[in-house]
C-alpha cells in the first residue's frame, strides 16, 4: 500500500473502510433482534434455543479476541481484518442456506469470528496513525458507524423483511462483506509494525502483563456486566421484553429499536465531536464514563421495577450510556505501551463478549427454567433483568472502590 500524501487522504483511506467493516459487524450483531422472531416461528425455537443460536456470534467473537490481539500487533490491522471478513461472508452464506438449528448456529458463529477484528483493528490502526489526544474522538467516529449499523438492523431491516425473505437479506450481507474486505485489502495503507519479529513467547508475555494488571481488572467486571449485558439485551432480549412485558407488536418494537440505535449513535457522535475537546479542557474521561455507567444502572433499575413506565425514554437512555461505555477501551489502553495496544483492547473486548454470550444464553436458560417451574413469562423476564441489574451494581461498586484505593 502506498503512503497517503495528506491528512485528508489518510482519513478517507484509513477511516472509511474500517467504518464500513464495523457497520457490518454491528448490523450482523443486532440483526437477530428483528430476524429472531421470524426464525423462531419458522423453526419452532424456544427461548433457550433462540438465545443459544443468537449468542454463538458472541462465543466465537469472544474466543477470537486474545489471538486477534497478537495477530493485530504482529501482522497489522489491514491484513487481519480483510482476511477475517472472508470468513464472515462464508458464515453469512452458511446461515442463509441452513434449515436446521445446528446449521444456523455454525453460520452465526462463523459470522462472529469473521467480524471479530472490525472494531479492534480500527483501534489498532488509529493508534498507529494518529496522536494520542485524537484517539478518543476517532473511537467515537468509528463507534458511530456501528451505531448506523444498529439503526439499519432495526426499522430498515423490519421493512426489508416485508419485501423479501431473511435468507435473501443475509445473502446480500454476505456479498457486501466481500466488497468491504476487498476495500480494506486494496486501499488501507500499512504502517511498519514494531513487533513484527516478536516470537510467540514474547507475545504471550505481553498478554500476561495485561491480565495481571490491577488497572485492567478495575474495568473488566463492568465490561462483562454492562457492556456485554447491553449487547446481550439489545441483540435479542429487548425484543422479547417489549413483546412479553409491554405487549408491543413487531412494528412498534422495530420503531423503539430504531430509537435505541439513534441514541447510541448520538452518544458515539458526542465522543467524536467532543472527547478531544473535553480532554484539552481538563475534563477527565473517566468521570464521563462513571457518570454514564451510573445512569445506565438507574435506567435498567427503572425498567425492571416499572416495566411499563417511560420505556420510550429509558431504552434510548440505555443505548446512549452503552455508547459511552466504550470510553473504557481508551482508559484501559492508556496504561500500557503502544506495542500492547492491540492486546489491551482485545483483552477488554474478551470480557465484554464473554458477558454478551453468557448473559444472552443465560437469559434464555433462566427464563425457560423459571417458566417450567410455574412462573409466568412476565415474572421470569423480570427476574432475568433483575439478575443483570445486580451484576451491574456489584461491578460498578468494584470499580469505584478500586479507584479510591488505587
Amino acid at each position: 500500500m502506498t503512503m497517503p500524501t495528506d491528512s485528508r487522504q489518510l482519513w478517507v483511506r484509513l477511516f472509511l473502510p474500517f467504518a464500513a467493516g464495523y457497520f457490518l459487524s454491528y448490523l450482523y450483531r443486532t440483526a437477530n433482534a428483528v430476524i429472531g422472531p421470524v426464525l423462531a416461528r419458522d423453526l419452532g425455537l424456544g427461548d433457550n434455543a433462540l438465545g443459544l443460536l443468537t449468542s454463538t456470534y458472541f462465543l466465537a467473537f469472544g474466543a477470537a479476541q486474545m489471538p486477534l490481539g497478537m495477530l493485530l500487533d504482529r501482522f497489522g490491522p489491514r491484513r487481519v481484518e480483510a482476511s477475517l471478513l472472508l470468513v464472515a461472508a462464508g458464515g453469512a452464506t452458511v446461515f442463509a442456506m441452513s434449515d436446521s438449528l445446528a446449521g444456523l448456529a455454525v453460520g452465526r458463529a462463523l459470522i462472529g469470528l469473521g467480524v471479530s477484528a472490525c472494531l479492534m483493528a480500527s483501534f489498532k490502526a488509529f493508534s498507529q496513525w494518529f496522536p494520542p489526544e485524537r484517539l478518543a474522538s476517532m473511537t467515537g467516529w468509528i463507534m458511530a458507524s456501528g451505531g448506523l449499523g444498529a439503526l439499519a438492523a432495526a426499522k430498515p431491516l423490519e421493512l426489508a423483511l416485508g419485501i423479501t425473505g431473511w435468507r435473501e437479506i443475509v445473502l446480500t450481507l454476505a456479498a457486501t462483506t466481500l466488497l468491504v474486505a476487498a476495500a480494506l485489502w486494496w486501499f488501507v495503507p500499512d504502517k511498519p509494525i514494531a513487533e513484527k519479529g516478536a516470537g510467540l513467547a514474547e507475545q504471550l508475555s505481553g498478554v500476561k502483563q495485561i491480565f495481571v494488571s490491577r488497572h485492567f481488572w478495575r474495568y473488566a467486571p463492568l465490561a462483562f456486566w454492562l457492556t456485554g449485558g447491553f449487547m446481550a439485551v439489545q441483540g435479542l432480549w429487548a425484543t422479547r421484553w417489549m413483546s412479553v412485558i409491554e405487549h408491543m407488536d413487531r412494528t412498534a418494537i422495530a420503531a423503539r429499536l430504531t430509537w435505541i440505535s439513534a441514541a447510541m449513535l448520538t452518544g458515539f457522535l458526542f465522543m467524536g465531536f467532543f472527547a478531544t475537546k473535553l480532554v484539552h479542557r481538563g475534563v477527565k474521561l473517566e468521570n464521563v464514563y462513571l457518570g454514564a455507567m451510573l445512569a445506565a444502572i438507574v435506567g435498567l433499575a427503572s425498567l425492571t421495577f416499572f416495566p411499563t413506565f417511560a420505556g420510550d425514554l429509558l431504552w434510548p437512555l440505555l443505548g446512549a450510556c452503552f455508547s459511552l461505555s466504550n470510553i473504557a477501551y481508551s482508559l484501559v489502553a492508556q496504561a500500557f505501551p503502544p506495542a500492547l495496544s492491540g492486546r489491551a483492547n482485545t483483552a477488554l473486548n474478551l470480557l465484554a463478549f464473554a458477558g454478551a454470550f453468557g448473559l444472552q444464553w443465560g437469559f434464555g436458560v433462566l427464563v425457560d427454567l423459571l417458566q417450567s417451574g410455574g412462573w409466568t413469562a412476565e415474572v421470569a423476564y423480570r427476574a432475568a433483568f433483575l439478575t443483570l441489574l445486580l451484576g451491574q451494581i456489584v461491578a460498578f461498586g468494584w470499580l469505584t472502590a478500586s479507584r479510591k484505593s488505587g
